[in-house]
C-alpha cells in the first residue's frame, strides 16, 4: 500500500489552503494573524496586488525599496500558522516573520510597545507533531538580530518602547487563568501570543529563517486591557512593527546581494 506523502504532493505546486503557486510571493513574507492586517502591510508596498484570498489566508505581493515582499495572514493559533508557513515555503518563501499583537506579562511594558522574540515557550500542541516536546522553539539568530538593531535605531522616530526576550505561545486564549498568567510572569516571559512556537519549529525543520515582532495589545499583570473599544495604541503599534520589519528586510536583502 502506497501511503500519501504530502511533501511530495505539494512542493512547488499550487497550494491547497493559501491558493498560491510559485511566483506569487517574494522570498520575504510577513505573517499577521488577522486578514485585515494584510491590507495594512499592502499600503506600504509599491506595485502591490492581491495574490490570494482563501479562508483566513489573505496575501498581497509588492515591492519595498525594490525588494519583492509578500504578506499572508495566518489566522489565529499554531495549527493554521503552521499550514500557512509550510505552504509558503513550498512555493519559495525563505524569510518568514510573524507580525502581530501580544499581551505583556511584565509590568513595564505599555500598550503599543514592540516586543521581539528570542525564543518561545511551547504551550501548544502543533509543534509536538514535528519535534519532541523538549526541543526548543527559537527564531533565526541573524534575522532576529537585524530586527532588534533596526527597531532600536528607529525607536526615536517611532516613540514606543522596544523590548526583546522569551515569550510564551498558548493554545487557549480563554484558558489563561490568573494563576497561569502569574506563572508565566514568574518565569520571566515578556509576553504571550498564540503562533510563534509553531512558526519557529516549521522554519527550523524546513531550513528557512523565522522571526517575530509583536505590538503590545494590553498588560495582563496590570489588568490593563482594552476589549470593548478601539485600541488606538495597538493600532499604532501595528504600523510601527510593519515599518521596522520592512526596513529590516531591505537591510537583509542588501547584505545578501
Amino acid at each position: 500500500m502506497d501511503m500519501l506523502n504530502k511533501d511530495e504532493m505539494t512542493l512547488g505546486k499550487r497550494q491547497y489552503h493559501i491558493h498560491l503557486q510559485p511566483g506569487d510571493i517574494g522570498e520575504y513574507v510577513l505573517l499577521p494573524g488577522d486578514p485585515a492586517r494584510s491590507d495594512r502591510v499592502a499600503a506600504y508596498l509599491d506595485d502591490v496586488y492581491l495574490a490570494g484570498n482563501n479562508r483566513e489566508h489573505r496575501t498581497f505581493t509588492g515591492y519595498y525599496k525594490g525588494v519583492k515582499v509578500s504578506v499572508t495572514s495566518t489566522g489565529m493559533g499554531c495549527p493554521s500558522t503552521a499550514i500557512a508557513a509550510e505552504e509558503l515555503i513550498n512555493i519559495g518563501a525563505k524569510y518568514l516573520v510573524r507580525i502581530g499583537s501580544t499581551a505583556a506579562l511584565q509590568p513595564e511594558l505599555q500598550i503599543g510597545d514592540l516586543v521581539i522574540s528570542t525564543g518561545s515557550m511551547k504551550n501548544e500542541g502543533t509543534s509536538r507533531f514535528y519535534v519532541p516536546d523538549c526541543f526548543p522553539a527559537v527564531p533565526d539568530f541573524d534575522f532576529t538580530r537585524v530586527l532588534i538593531d533596526t527597531a532600536r535605531e528607529m525607536q526615536p522616530s517611532l516613540g514606543c518602547g522596544v523590548y526583546y526576550g522569551i515569550n510564551a505561545s498558548d493554545d487557549a486564549f480563554y484558558g489563561e487563568t490568573p494563576e497561569w498568567i502569574q506563572k508565566l510572569h514568574d518565569l520571566g516571559c515578556l509576553n504571550v501570543e498564540m503562533e510563534s512556537s509553531a512558526l519557529y519549529t516549521v522554519c527550523h525543520r524546513r531550513g528557512v529563517k523565522g522571526a517575530m515582532i509583536s505590538a503590545v495589545s494590553g498588560n495582563l499583570v496590570r489588568s490593563d486591557v482594552i476589549y470593548e473599544k478601539e485600541n488606538t495604541g495597538l493600532a499604532q503599534g501595528w504600523e510601527d512593527e510593519i515599518k521596522v520589519v520592512l526596513e529590516a528586510i531591505y537591510r537583509i536583502d542588501q547584505s545578501r546581494h
